[in-house]
């Protein structure tokens, strides 16, 4: 059986890698990405957890979390398509120019 530390620690390593991702970068298909790596890292303790304390709790959770990030994807990539068609970019230091 592998200790919970090692699902946490790789958790920590890839909500590190998610922050650094909606950070470093301008593309905004991959700054969706990163959110949905951030995710998935919480996911990854949550049902760690549960498989600890053998409960379901954690793992009913990691259900809507996965289908409240389901619609975010699919209303963020609707959005960037639409941003793509009028300004032929998804650099998100561009759409702040959709202002007013």
């Amino acid at each position: 059986m592998v200790p919970v530390t090692y699902y946490v620690a790789l958790s920590a390593v890839l909500f590190v890698i998610g922050v650094l991702g909606v950070l470093l970068r301008r593309n905004a298909l991959i700054i969706f990405m990163s959110v949905e790596l951030m995710l998935n890292s919480a996911n990854l303790v949550f049902v760690a957890f549960a498989r600890l304390f053998e409960g379901l709790a954690g793992q009913v959770f990691v259900f809507f979390v996965m289908t409240v990030a389901a619609a975010e994807v699919a209303v963020g990539l609707a959005l960037i398509v639409a941003i793509f068609r009028s300004k032929r970019s998804v650099d998100v230091d561009q759409m702040s120019s959709l202002k007013g």
